[in-house]
């Protein structure tokens, strides 16, 4: 039996991205966003939007539902006449990247030709908040905690980074040099929602307390917006309009006794998930964590862009914060450049689509924040969930 290294890596592309305006307010409901990003992403990859036969979607998150954009939806506001193949990608951010990899499956085996991936959220404007609706089911798991004040994602991370600060001796102001590369980056971006507004560390610092250790600039942004990719095979890529950004690794990963961003049980509280993941990532690439170029971290919080540099092994487990200390290593200039867009701190969030597309940007020259030779380019999924990632390259 083949290993899935020899049956995926490089034998899918994606062709184009497309996204809407991010903004605090968008007017119009999920489906016509998911459309107007999936019309963007066609005409970028050179194709009709009658041309694309498979679709995947965001699933849920827990027993809540995500996604309120349908396959069907889309596909009938799209002039689709028929998608042969449809399936969604559970748990919220975890699932960006999964999208890709049922797309990259899915014109490899030859069960559809153009397979869009999307997400289309109203955080700001809808009937959501933090990627979950505003009444979330008191399952067995859930009523444990939300009784005693235990009630959002900025919550739930804010306990494990407690405790990974007092294990490795992480400071706030390493998580403010993440808050701040992010920005910076952001400040040169004209689609992001913070461009051309600075952040100093004086005002992370002093910046209102959410949730100990996170005050605002600590967490990611809430707004309405969505971003479409469309993935073909690389045959097919090689006569459309962009260059294509080969999908050379995927991976996916739950980890042991997971629980949606709490874990309690288990030995490490943090983001084990992402370490499974990086397993099989760096192995379908054939590569390890020193060739990656660039890097789209999920940034939902801060401290999740050290910790995943320990879990996915750029660094020895400890040693995430030093590394981020000051911001130079991850600076455009530095040993590591992340989030290159501004990422979900300060770009967008729309669970991590946005790092995606920003990944095909850095493969195509395309960046506003354009890392010089960049060829390798990882980007990861939520955390403190079951995720994924993947790694996008120039091909051979």
């Amino acid at each position: 039996m083949a290993h899935p290294k020899d049956t995926l890596r490089n034998k899918a592309c994606i062709v184009g991205i497309g996204s809407t305006e991010f903004t605090r307010n968008a007017g119009r409901s999920e489906i016509h966003l998911a459309v107007d990003a999936a019309m963007g992403a066609c005409a970028d990859a050179g194709i009709q939007s009658e041309e694309i036969d498979g679709c995947v979607r965001f699933g849920s998150a827990g027993a809540a539902p995500v996604e309120f954009a349908t396959e069907s939806d889309v596909a009938r506001c799209l002039g689709i006449p028929n998608l042969r193949y449809f399936v969604e990608a559970p748990w919220g951010g975890g699932a960006c990247c999964a999208t890709i990899m049922h797309a990259a499956a899915a014109v490899t085996l030859g069960l559809a030709k153009y397979v869009l991936c999307f997400r289309a959220i109203r955080a700001a404007s809808g009937t959501v908040r933090y990627g979950r609706p505003t009444t979330i089911p008191m399952d067995s798991h859930w009523s444990m905690t939300m009784p005693y004040g235990f009630q959002s994602p900025t919550s739930w991370v804010a306990m494990f980074t407690k405790r990974w600060m007092y294990e490795t001796g992480a400071t706030r102001e390493q998580l403010g040099a993440v808050a701040i590369v992010s920005r910076e980056n952001a400040v040169r971006n004209p689609r992001a929602m913070f461009y051309g507004r600075p952040l100093t560390m004086e005002e992370y610092l002093s910046s209102g307390m959410m949730c100990d250790p996170f005050t605002l600039h600590d967490t990611c942004l809430e707004n309405d917006g969505s971003v479409a990719l469309i993935v073909t095979s690389a045959d097919r890529a090689k006569d459309l309009k962009q260059k294509p950004a080969y999908i050379t690794g995927v991976g996916e990963g739950t980890g042991w006794d997971s629980y949606c961003m709490t874990s309690f049980y288990r030995p490490e509280i943090g983001i084990p998930e992402m370490e499974e993941t990086g397993k099989d990532l760096f192995a379908m690439a054939d590569m390890k964590p020193s060739d990656i170029q660039v890097a789209q971290l999920y940034d939902a919080f801060t401290s999740l862009v050290p910790m995943q540099l320990e879990a996915l092994g750029f660094v020895k487990k400890g040693e995430g914060g030093a590394f981020c200390e000051g911001g130079d290593r991850i600076r455009p200039t530095g040993q590591l450049p992340i989030n290159t867009a501004g990422g979900m701190l300060s770009e967008a969030y729309i669970h991590g689509m946005n790092g995606i597309a920003e990944g095909v940007r850095q493969i195509r020259g395309t960046a506003t924040t354009q890392i010089k030779g960049a060829e390798r380019v990882l980007v990861t999924g939520g955390l403190g969930v079951p995720t994924s990632a993947l790694i996008l390259t120039k091909g051979k």
